[in-house]
């Protein structure tokens, strides 16, 4: 099918003030495995309780599994194993222990995510965001593809944004040998432009085998603690100053945080309900490599001005053709191959 007529909204019923409590409501995930990245604070802290709280078993995927237990106590079925996406090692010793288990996987939930920030490259020469925000769940998904295949119905959601349309993949420098800009917001796009290909692509090769793929914007969470990166041991610093805040209309006039669903500024709640929605509704069932937002398919938007994070009520964080195109997706796809084998 056309990914033009593949993405449009097709009416969930559901608003973008719904939480994933109530996109799940009803359901019972009983006997499902799951598995979240970075499933221990923010969006993904949510989409794991919720889960959790619809039956589901879950392994919550993090660099620092302790922080993460205890982010974590008292959530039912929930279990911690250490995962550091930007390291090949760990993130190919992460899928040998998830497949010794011998569980299915019912859905693999690639949340975690870096943004922003000076120019940092991990020990191949790539640039951070690139690598941890796509090649590393590419390579994990690889390596857990066995465990979705033998669920015999999986879904693969990878968490983008609006912001994949500040950016394009740049295909002949990914890895920012010149031109990175100084709040790394170029490296972001095009990492979250690579989430979407990513589903695209992936939805393509498996959907024979029952495998489905999804990528989420889920919206505008000022409450995370995704932001730029800084050395380790020092204080986490404010991404944007309330000034700043402020003047995007993020802020009101006494600086606390504006709540607007309809404007894309939700709870952390309310960000999990896409992720939660692509994870497991069978409202979705049939359907994949498609980019979902506010609890429904984004309409595909001609129009690619760069998003205002929801700040000009002109430009909405709808998907651009670009992070749609399915002969981009089979070309990232051979290039994340190749890179991954590095």
């Amino acid at each position: 099918m056309e990914q033009r007529t593949r993405q449009h909204p097709i009416g969930t019923g559901f608003t973008p003030a719904d939480t994933a409590d109530d996109v799940l409501a009803g359901l019972d995930l009983s006997g499902r495995n799951i598995v979240v990245t970075g499933g221990h604070n923010g969006i993904g802290l949510e989409t794991v309780r919720a889960l959790s709280r619809a039956g589901a078993a879950v392994t919550v995927a993090a660099r620092n599994p302790d922080r993460a237990a205890a982010a974590l106590a008292g959530t039912a079925r929930v279990d911690t194993s250490p995962l550091d996406l930007i390291d090949p090692a760990s993130v190919d010793a992460f899928a040998a222990r998830y497949l010794a288990t011998g569980r299915p996987l019912h859905a693999l939930v690639n949340n975690a995510g870096i943004m922003a920030g000076p120019l940092v490259r991990d020990a191949r020469g790539y640039e951070s965001q690139f690598a941890v925000n796509h090649l590393g769940h590419f390579q994990l998904t690889l390596g857990l593809l066995p465990a979705l295949r033998a669920a015999h119905g999986a879904r693969v959601v990878n968490l983008t944004s609006g912001g994949h349309r500040i950016s394009d993949i740049r295909w002949d420098d990914p890895h920012f040998k010149d031109g990175y800009d100084e709040m790394g917001m170029l490296g972001y796009g095009q990492s979250k432009t690579a989430n979407v290909l990513f589903a695209v692509a992936l939805d393509h090769r498996w959907a024979a085998d029952g495998i489905r793929g999804f990528a989420v914007h889920p919206g505008i969470v000022m409450t995370t603690r995704l932001g730029p990166m800084i050395a380790e041991g020092e204080e986490r610093k404010p991404w944007l100053s309330a000034d700043q805040l402020q003047a995007m209309g993020l802020a009101d006039e006494h600086g606390e945080l504006i709540l607007d669903p309809d404007r894309e500024l939700k709870t952390p709640q309310q960000g999990a309900s896409t992720s939660a929605l692509a994870a497991a509704s069978p409202l979705l069932d049939g359907l994949g490599g498609v980019y979902l937002k506010d609890n429904d398919l984004s309409r595909l938007d001609e129009d690619q001005r760069d998003v205002a994070f929801g700040t000009d009520p002109g430009v909405k964080s709808d998907v651009v053709p670009y992070a749609t195109d399915p002969v981009a997706a089979e070309r990232l796809w051979d290039l994340s191959e190749d890179l991954i084998r590095r």
